[in-house]
């Protein structure tokens, strides 16, 4: 009987070994994205305004950044909670000023904001910018399957070329604000900007809506053309399809 029996218990002894050596292999867990939404249609509104501005140059009121992009999104086959998104877009920048002019049209060296307040100027003034941009985003979503229902992160860069560059002054009026004529002046140039920019982004949210906060690293005005100005940018987001 132990001779029978030894040799049965090396067999189960060589079995138990190999079973250990060559454990049977993991499923590879998938997740399926085939129905989710990719955020492809971007939509933000946010406060405008310009780091390193002068003090000499005053401004008032809402200035505002409105942004439309539409992005193709690309997740990552190694790990699905990433993904990188890529596509054109549309940014547009709106600064209002108090009791000031801009020059922007002036056949002068620098772009002049010159302080109007104790003669006769125009009540409202806007400086408006208006960029194509390429802009690329790097993402993770906490439920890459639910993107509708997940806290998301973003960062980014966007590449942007001057569209168009102009001011718009309404109402003119003397020094104590009463009006002497009713007419809209309207100028546009782009000889004192630079004609591209870089900016810097980021995006924090849930679902649908987001933050985000974007920071133009390349200065607004060529150099020697206008004051060392970086603007910025801090608002909400909607983004879906």
């Amino acid at each position: 009987m132990n001779k029978t029996l030894l040799p049965a218990l090396l067999m189960l002894l060589v079995t138990s070994v190999s079973a250990q050596n060559n454990p049977t292999p993991k499923k590879k867990t998938t997740v399926d994205l085939s129905g989710r939404a990719n955020d492809h249609l971007m939509l933000q509104l946010g406060s405008y305004s310009w780091a390193g501005r002068p003090d000499t140059i005053h401004t008032k009121g809402f200035s505002k950044s409105i942004n439309v992009y539409f992005l193709f999104d690309f997740p990552f086959k190694t790990n699905p909670h990433f993904s990188v998104a890529v596509g054109p877009g549309i940014g547009t920048d709106m600064m209002y000023f108090n009791k000031t002019y801009v020059g922007i049209k002036d056949n002068t060296a620098t772009i002049q904001f010159t302080n109007q307040s104790d003669t006769t100027h125009f009540k409202k003034t806007k400086l408006g910018m208006a960029w194509i941009e390429a802009p690329i985003e790097l993402r993770y979503a906490f439920d890459p399957a639910h993107n509708e229902k997940s806290f998301k992160l973003a960062l980014g860069v966007k590449v942007g070329a001057l569209l168009n560059a102009h001011t718009r002054n309404k109402d003119f009026v003397n020094s104590n604000g009463a009006v002497i004529y009713q007419y809209i002046q309207k100028e546009a140039s782009k000889k004192f900007f630079n004609g591209n920019r870089i900016v810097l982004s980021a995006r924090a949210g849930w679902g649908h809506f987001s933050l985000f906060y974007n920071y133009q690293a390349s200065s607004l005005f060529k150099e020697n053309r206008g004051p060392n100005i970086n603007p910025q940018s801090f608002g909400l987001t909607l983004s879906g399809l």
